[in-house]
C-alpha cells in the first residue's frame, strides 16, 4: 500500500537542492548539494536530473525552456527513511538570460520515478549581467537611452547564438543625441569568454505608413570586447548614426 501511495505523491521520496548563493553571473560555476530523502516505501529512481530553466514568450503565451541540463545519477534505489547528499557543480552558461524585466531563471531538480509523481525542487536565481553586458547598458544610458524592459522570446531560426530562444533588451530615448530620431533600440546579446556580440535593432521615429511597412527598422551588430563605457558608447553611437 505504501508503494501505491508513493506513486501518487503521498509519502514518496523528496529532493532539495542547496545553493551557496542564488546570485550568479553567466560564465561562472557554483557548487551545490542535492539532498534526497527516502519516503515511506522503496523507490527506483531512473534519473536524478538538475536543469537550469527559464521561460520565453511564444505566439501562444509563455513556455518553459532548458538552458542547460546535468544528470547526477541513474538507476538509483532510494530506501525508506534514508538520506543521501550528492555534490554537483552547476555551470551557468554564457547564454543564460539575466533576470531583468519579465525574465525568470531557476534551478529545477527532479527525481524521475517510473509510474509515479516525480518529486522536484525549484530554486529561483538572480542572474546578473556580465561585465561587458553591463558596460553596454551603461553606454546606452550615457547616450540618453533608458532601459524599459527585457524578455525572452522564441528564436526558431537560431539567429542569435543558435539557441531555441533569445533575450531581448529594450531601451527608449529619454534625452541625448537621439531623442528626436528614435522610438526605441533593442539589443539581443550573445556573450562569450572573450567578447559579447550585440545584435541591435534600430527603430527610427517615422510615420504610420513606414511603421506598418516596417521600413523604419534597421538591424546591425556590435562586438564588445571592452569594459570601458566611453569606448563602447562611441562604437554604439556610430552604429546608431548609420541607421537614423
Amino acid at each position: 500500500m505504501r508503494k501505491v501511495l508513493a506513486s501518487v505523491g503521498i509519502g514518496n521520496a523528496t529532493v532539495d537542492t542547496v545553493l551557496p548563493s542564488t546570485t550568479v553571473t553567466p560564465g561562472e560555476s557554483i557548487d551545490a548539494e542535492v539532498r534526497v530523502e527516502g519516503g515511506e516505501a522503496e523507490q527506483e529512481v531512473d534519473r536524478i536530473e538538475l536543469e537550469l530553466e527559464t521561460r520565453f514568450r511564444t505566439e501562444d503565451g509563455y513556455a518553459e525552456g532548458t538552458v542547460d541540463r546535468l544528470v547526477l545519477g541513474e538507476g538509483v534505489t532510494v530506501e525508506p527513511g534514508t538520506s543521501r547528499t550528492l555534490d554537483a557543480t552547476v555551470e551557468i552558461p554564457w547564454h543564460t538570460p539575466v533576470t531583468l524585466g519579465n525574465t525568470r531563471v531557476w534551478v529545477e531538480t527532479e527525481l524521475e520515478i517510473p509510474l509515479a509523481v516525480d518529486p522536484e525542487d525549484r530554486d529561483r536565481l538572480d542572474v546578473q549581467p556580465t561585465p561587458r553586458l553591463r558596460t553596454l547598458f551603461d553606454a546606452a544610458e550615457s547616450l540618453g537611452l533608458s532601459f524599459r524592459t527585457a524578455d525572452c522570446e522564441t528564436d526558431p531560426y537560431g539567429r542569435y547564438g543558435g539557441h531555441r530562444f533569445c533575450q531581448e533588451f529594450e531601451f527608449r530615448p529619454s534625452g541625448g543625441p537621439f531623442a528626436g530620431d528614435l522610438d526605441e533600440i533593442e539589443f539581443v546579446a550573445d556573450p562569450g569568454p572573450d567578447a559579447l556580440e550585440a545584435y541591435v535593432e534600430v527603430d527610427r521615429r517615422g510615420g504610420l505608413l513606414s511603421e506598418m511597412a516596417e521600413t523604419d527598422e534597421s538591424r546591425t551588430a556590435l562586438t564588445v570586447t571592452s569594459t570601458d563605457v566611453d569606448e563602447v558608447a562611441e562604437a554604439l553611437r556610430s552604429e546608431i548614426e548609420r541607421h537614423v
